[in-house]
């Protein structure tokens, strides 16, 4: 019975901690992105501070070197989409087409003509927000994005600035015949979101590269933008790779590519999620994240829920920091053992696991 009712003051604990994360969203989503993402930079920042460099200068030097990243990022996609924008009178032509042909479709299989169609959009349009405050919701939008981003860049610098400190903090809440499994389960945990993090970063470049390629011979026009699109999406499990693939696609019809240029961008996609499954998220990303697929997809469809996009992007990690919390401490292993996978020894049918075994063998 006692286990039963902490099985229930657990999963009541759970549920009033998404209800308050829901509705502390904008402070707080911010905030655990700058702390996930501090983690990345902490190897980098011991790395500065080795050769002698205050802590203070350190931090900045990693936001600085973040900051740079994202604007050669953004760089290269307003390149490329520069070069899209040249073709866009085109593209909105054959856009303009296929709605007519989409129209004339439903008027003959659905018995609706062209302008009841017209009607129905114009009402749909008229029920809505008027175009003031469509604008005026936009530039907000635009606003909060900026102001946030800000925040994250803040909020990277003084997560790495007092790391030290805030690991003293969690360290003095348990007692201290606790401290060094608090010690070795804080050192975990982050290690868990900066192996991740690392991995995942390596492998959105590798794709870059595997799309870019792909695209190109596929002749899709302005093929690194959306090979580095692709590549970005990728962020997002499950959702980001479909996503990517299919505004490739809208993108290639309203180019007014031919079967073969679909073929070709439907065989590149097919062929880099076989290679990022069997080959690049073993050899690279790795187990640091070790969590079965069910628990995986609950939890981005939870994160977005809760936080949106930003929720979707933060679900990996801080379910992989969850999990390391969940096998440290005895009341909630159960739990940990719930989320994780159940390895099966002496099964091993990876690819990187049978050259592994091929190479043995030929030793």
């Amino acid at each position: 019975m006692d286990k039963l009712q902490q099985s229930v003051y657990v999963l009541l604990f759970f549920s009033l901690a998404i209800t308050g994360l829901y509705f502390a969203g904008p402070f707080l989503i911010p905030l655990t992105l700058a702390a996930v993402f501090s983690m990345l930079f902490i190897r980098l920042c011991n790395w500065f501070e080795n050769k002698g460099i205050s802590r203070g200068i350190s931090s900045l030097f990693c936001v600085v070197i973040f900051v740079l990243s994202i604007a050669i990022i953004v760089s290269l996609l307003l390149w490329q989409l520069n070069g899209l924008a040249e073709n866009m009178d085109v593209m909105k032509q054959r856009l303009i087409e296929m709605v007519s042909n989409f129209q004339r479709w439903i008027y003959e299989k659905v018995d609706v003509d062209v302008q009841q169609q017209k009607d129905m959009v114009k009402q749909q349009g008229s029920s809505g927000s008027s175009a003031g405050s469509m604008l005026a919701g936009f530039a907000g939008q635009t606003m909060s994005i900026l102001i946030n981003t800000v925040l994250v860049f803040v909020y990277i610098f003084l997560f790495l600035l007092y790391r030290s400190h805030i690991k003293k903090f969690i360290l003095k809440l348990v007692p201290s015949n606790e401290k060094n499994n608090a010690d070795h389960t804080v050192h975990k945990a982050g290690k868990v979101a900066q192996q991740y993090l690392s991995g995942l970063a390596a492998m959105i470049v590798v794709l870059w590269i595997m799309y870019g390629i792909g695209f190109s011979l596929a002749g899709v026009e302005s093929a690194i933008f959306f090979a580095i699109l692709c590549g970005l999406l990728e962020i997002i499990p499950f959702v980001g790779n479909l996503t990517g693939t299919s505004i490739t696609l809208l993108a290639v019809v309203a180019q007014g590519g031919d079967s073969k240029m679909i073929i070709g961008v439907l065989i590149t996609y097919a062929l880099v999620q076989f290679i990022q499954t069997y080959i690049l998220e073993p050899l690279i990303v790795g187990e640091q994240v070790n969590i079965n697929p069910l628990f995986t997809i609950l939890v981005i469809v939870l994160g977005e829920m809760v936080w949106g996009v930003g929720g979707m992007v933060l679900a990996i990690p801080l379910l992989g920091i969850l999990k390391i919390i969940c096998d440290q401490v005895p009341e909630l292993q159960p739990y940990g053992f719930l989320i994780g996978t159940e390895k099966q020894r002496g099964k091993k049918t990876g690819v990187i696991d049978k050259l592994k075994n091929i190479f043995r063998k030929a030793d």
